[in-house]
C-alpha cells in the first residue's frame, strides 16, 4: 500500500515556474514507477511525465518536453516535478500516481493515486 500526498501548486503567471512535491509513504516506495498526470476542467486526465524506480529512466508528453522535469528521492521517499516556462494551458490539478508495473503512460494502469494540486497559470 502507497499513500501519496501532492503539494506545490498554485497560482503563477505565463513564463513561471513552480515545483511540485509528491510524499510517498510505504517502505517499498523504491520499486514503484512514478508519474505525473493533469486534469483539465471539462477534460480527461493526461499523462504529464514518469519515472522509473531508479530515477534513470524519465518519458514526458510533448506538450510538456524541455520545459518539466521528473525526479525523484528514493531515501525520502518523494517525486518532484520541476515545472518551468508555464503557459495557460498547462493549468489544471495535478495528480501524482505509483505503479508497481504496467503501461507508464495509461491513466488505467496506476495502482495509487494522490489527491492532486492546483496548478493555475495566468496569461
Amino acid at each position: 500500500q502507497v499513500q501519496l500526498v501532492e503539494s506545490g501548486g498554485g497560482l503563477v503567471q505565463a513564463g513561471g515556474s513552480l515545483r511540485l512535491s509528491c510524499a510517498a509513504s510505504g517502505r517499498t516506495f523504491n520499486t514503484y514507477t512514478m508519474g505525473w498526470f493533469r486534469q483539465a476542467p471539462g477534460k480527461e486526465r493526461e499523462f504529464v511525465a514518469t519515472i522509473n524506480w531508479t530515477g534513470g529512466t524519465t518519458y514526458y508528453a510533448d506538450s510538456v518536453k524541455g520545459r518539466f522535469a521528473i525526479s525523484r528521492d528514493n531515501a525520502k521517499n518523494a517525486v518532484f516535478l520541476q515545472m518551468n516556462s508555464l503557459k495557460p494551458e498547462d493549468t489544471a490539478v495535478y495528480y501524482c500516481a505509483a505503479q508497481y508495473s504496467g503501461n507508464w503512460f495509461s491513466v488505467r494502469e496506476y495502482d495509487y493515486w494522490g489527491q492532486g494540486t492546483q496548478v493555475t497559470v495566468s496569461s
